[in-house]
């Protein structure tokens, strides 16, 4: 299993510009100047006037706090390895892909946490750019046939507003916040003209997994190589807004061979004590952080994990979710990811 870090800046972290000099115009412009006659006549002040119109300001982002996982199991697109699994999908998903060369027709499923934007806000892209794209899936094109997909769901009641499984990406939530995303993203998805219907199940196969209202606990397993992953919804409280609670529910990943992988999202405190036990059982913890001076309060600020967190989980650690990289004494935390870093388990 391979860990991408395809974002780890908070929900309001922004990027810089940066002014970029176009070496190819820069290099014609100079070329024809040394030819001119008149070249010593001109200032130093002339020349970086006309060379600084040869400039562009790059905007340099900071993505918001969204994983990639790859497992060594055939993909739901095209039947081949990796199978990619998205954890959570912030607004500026597109973008973090693009930076990886990828997009979403190279995305298999997504797992949600919570209803946050920056969690779900790229869920319309995803799911409006593979119901729309025919080749999303290696038999899609042949459902289709020659048709669009509106008018295949339009014209043919079989299917109603709802793809055969084989053609739509995975969503793996728990229950609780299925019902969230559906309000918060149905306006958007609720696009397709003239077929009536049409809700979060025309673009995704919704797998439920977690404590089930029967009281069954359901996981999900992923196949990689030789071995599997176990993954189940772990349970953290976020933050509590008009006196209800909105759970994050992050994911444990327990490998068949026994190492554990602890994704515990957004959470509230530095540590919740109903959740020692699981962060005592992981081998590597992604935990994310604050560093700005004032505390939110939704998040484990950077002076708690490094007072107060107990130093054998703080080896675990791999820090992100900051505006500000934290300052943290050296050897304390097993990292801090930069956007892009991957890793690959079990160690």
């Amino acid at each position: 299993m391979k860990i991408t870090a395809i974002g780890v800046n908070s929900a309001f972290a922004i990027g810089q510009f940066e002014q970029v000099i176009l070496t190819k115009e820069v290099l014609a412009f100079i070329a024809k100047l040394l030819k001119s006659p008149e070249l010593k006549n001109v200032s130093e002040e002339d020349l970086a006037a006309e060379i600084n119109k040869f400039s562009k300001s790059f905007y340099l982002p900071k993505w918001q706090s969204n994983f990639l996982i790859e497992f060594e199991m055939p993909s739901k697109r095209n039947g081949e390895s990796p199978y990619r699994l998205l954890l959570d999908a912030g607004g500026d998903v597109r973008h973090a892909l693009k930076a990886l060369g990828l997009s979403s027709a190279d995305i298999d499923g997504v797992y949600i946490s919570h209803p946050h934007n920056d969690h779900i806000g790229g869920m319309e892209y995803l799911g409006l750019t593979t119901l729309f794209n025919p080749f999303y899936t290696k038999s899609k094109r042949e459902w289709l046939g020659s048709q669009f997909i509106a008018d295949k769901l339009f014209l043919e009641p079989a299917w109603g507003a709802t793809p055969p499984k084989h053609v739509r990406p995975d969503l793996f939530i728990h229950r609780k916040v299925l019902e969230p995303l559906k309000r918060a993203i149905g306006p958007g998805l609720d696009t397709l003209q003239g077929v009536p219907d049409v809700n979060i199940e025309t673009y995704f196969d919704i797998h439920l997994i977690g404590k089930q209202e029967n009281g069954e606990t359901r996981k999900q397993i992923f196949g990689d190589g030789d071995g599997y992953w176990t993954a189940t919804p772990i349970f953290a409280m976020h933050v509590i807004s008009s006196s209800e609670e909105m759970a994050s529910y992050g994911i444990s990943l327990q490998h068949s061979e026994g190492y554990n992988v602890l994704m515990p999202t957004d959470t509230q405190h530095m540590m919740p004590t109903q959740l020692t036990s699981h962060y005592r059982k992981a081998n590597r913890i992604y935990m994310d952080c604050e560093t700005t001076p004032f505390r939110s309060g939704v998040h484990p600020h950077i002076s708690d994990l490094v007072d107060n967190l107990d130093p054998e989980i703080q080896k675990k650690c791999l820090l992100y979710h900051y505006d500000l990289a934290p300052q943290v004494p050296e050897g304390m935390f097993c990292g801090v990811l930069k956007m892009g870093d991957s890793h690959n388990y079990p160690e």
